[in-house]
């Protein structure tokens, strides 16, 4: 086979949420999964931090997991995946990005969806620590785009077995042009009022090079991203970020053995994005579930409890 693969995803949605915004909303009432977090700073070459949140014992694989936009280490999908491979053995380190906690970075760069330099280094520590432990690595969002952006970069180098991106937005644009339409834009307006947070929070101590009246006045994302995320990750704008970030345009390189999870149904996309099988190298695999929201893919369990089923589905694929 030349290509990738394009499949039919096996999930049913809970027969009470059965709507894409109500999959996409339910997680957020999700008690947080319990997770002892073993916080390791890591300084940069450049000067600046980011830290990592290991969990786990033994000398079992590792899987790298990265969150999504205005994540962290109190993420709920990551540390829900966490639990259930710790109890297959497994460690995990969660890579809370440049900027993402609590604590600002150093620098006036930030995290975004085309930075793939930290996770690139994570990986070269640990494998220069383990030189013979296998490695894998999850991204959700964001972090899926930052994860399948890494192995096209990459090709035949990284260092992964196996890899998992759920959701990730393939072409930016389109995906910043839906969040501006319809119920969408709830979503839209949660995420900007957390971001402009951020960003206020860190110029009061890393003076930014923005017009912070024009940022905190952004109406949508394309607006937020030429105010402030392009300037500050030197990108010319809003469009020059987007076609230098997607992750669209790196799948051709990617080498390692990779699962794509998505919905068809997700209110943060549009179906155009998704791609055929055609664009996706052998060894990837595009599973396209019929519903499931953006990062909800909740299911129902005995007596219509909510089941987590990316948490059964990430680790059965690694």
């Amino acid at each position: 086979m030349t290509h990738g693969t394009v499949t039919r995803g096996a999930f049913t949605p809970h027969p009470l949420l059965r709507n894409a915004h109500l999959q996409t909303i339910a997680p957020s009432f999700r008690r947080t999964p319990a997770l002892a977090l073993r916080i390791e700073r890591r300084e940069l070459p450049d000067g600046d931090f980011v830290d990592l949140g290991w969990c786990g014992a033994g000398t079992g694989p590792i899987a790298v997991l990265l969150h999504g936009l205005s994540g962290g280490f109190d993420s709920k999908y990551a540390r829900g995946l966490a639990q259930k491979l710790i109890a297959k053995n497994w460690r995990c380190v969660m890579l809370q990005f440049r900027g993402a906690g609590p604590e600002p970075n150093r620098l006036p760069r930030s995290y975004h969806h085309g930075d793939t330099q930290d996770f690139r280094e994570l990986l070269e520590l640990l494998r220069a620590r383990e030189p013979d432990t296998p490695l894998y690595a999850v991204g959700w969002s964001l972090g899926g785009n930052v994860l399948l952006k890494y192995l096209g970069e990459e090709g035949s180098k990284a260092p992964l077995t196996r890899a998992v991106s759920v959701c990730p937005p393939f072409q930016l644009k389109p995906c910043a042009e839906r969040l501006s339409r319809g119920f969408s834009r709830v979503y839209q307006r949660h995420l900007l009022r957390e971001l402009k947070q951020m960003i206020r929070t860190k110029h009061a101590r890393v003076p930014l090079p923005i017009d912070l009246p024009r940022m905190q006045g952004a109406r949508d994302f394309i607006e937020f991203d030429n105010a402030a995320t392009a300037i500050i990750n030197g990108f010319r704008d809003a469009d020059d970020y987007y076609q230098r970030a997607s992750c669209g345009g790196y799948l051709g390189g990617i080498q390692v053995p990779t699962l794509i999870i998505h919905s068809a149904d997700d209110p943060f996309m549009t179906p155009a994005i998704m791609p055929t099988a055609e664009r996706l190298p052998p060894g990837v695999t595009l599973e396209l579930c019929e519903a499931g929201g953006h990062v909800g893919f909740v299911a129902a369990g005995p007596g219509l409890k909510a089941h987590w089923w990316l948490e059964d589905r990430i680790p059965a694929y690694l």
